[in-house]
């Protein structure tokens, strides 16, 4: 078996960025990393959203996508030399008063450990450094208890909408 090195906070920013935060997980074996620097690949992020269950997007309409958006954070698996990616999620907005996100997704191998509670607040403290003073979000019904359970208002009609304020 091959180890491979720890990844320190110099070669964290090295690999993923200025604003990489670590994940906390409950495996000290596995390092986790969001970024908003690491370059998306497109056919990984695809994987990623087929794997919770979203239809397939045409690629050059995502691309687009990602380049419009606000913000864009991926959850890294960190391998020295292929990360994989098992988190997303990105925003829209104006920067300063409104944002809106969209695509969260966490990989079901994944899912159940806290990590969508760790990538919203990474999202909503990236928010909060731009001044970001209202924050939508969309999401399948069946989600909706996940974010009410983290302090999202949800719209009064509990359909697909919630709402987040800065305190």
């Amino acid at each position: 078996m091959i180890e491979t090195p720890a990844l320190t906070q110099e070669t964290l920013v090295q690999a993923y960025g200025d604003k990489a935060r670590f994940c906390r997980t409950a495996n000290p074996q596995i390092s986790l990393v969001f970024s908003q620097a690491r370059p998306m690949d497109l056919v990984e992020l695809e994987r990623l959203l087929e794997s919770v269950g979203w239809s397939r997007r045409p690629v050059r309409r995502v691309r687009r996508a990602l380049e419009c958006s606000l913000i864009c954070v991926g959850l890294w698996r960190h391998d020295p030399r292929l990360p994989r990616l098992v988190g997303f999620a990105r925003c829209t907005g104006d920067g300063v008063l409104d944002a809106t996100i969209w695509d969260v997704a966490i990989h079901p191998l994944y899912q159940g450990s806290g990590l969508g509670k760790q990538l919203m607040d990474y999202v909503l403290d990236a928010l909060r450094e731009m001044g970001t003073e209202r924050v939508t979000l969309f999401a399948d019904p069946g989600v909706l208890p996940f974010y009410q359970r983290l302090g999202w208002e949800l719209e009064p009609y509990g359909h697909r909408c919630g709402f987040w304020y800065a305190s």
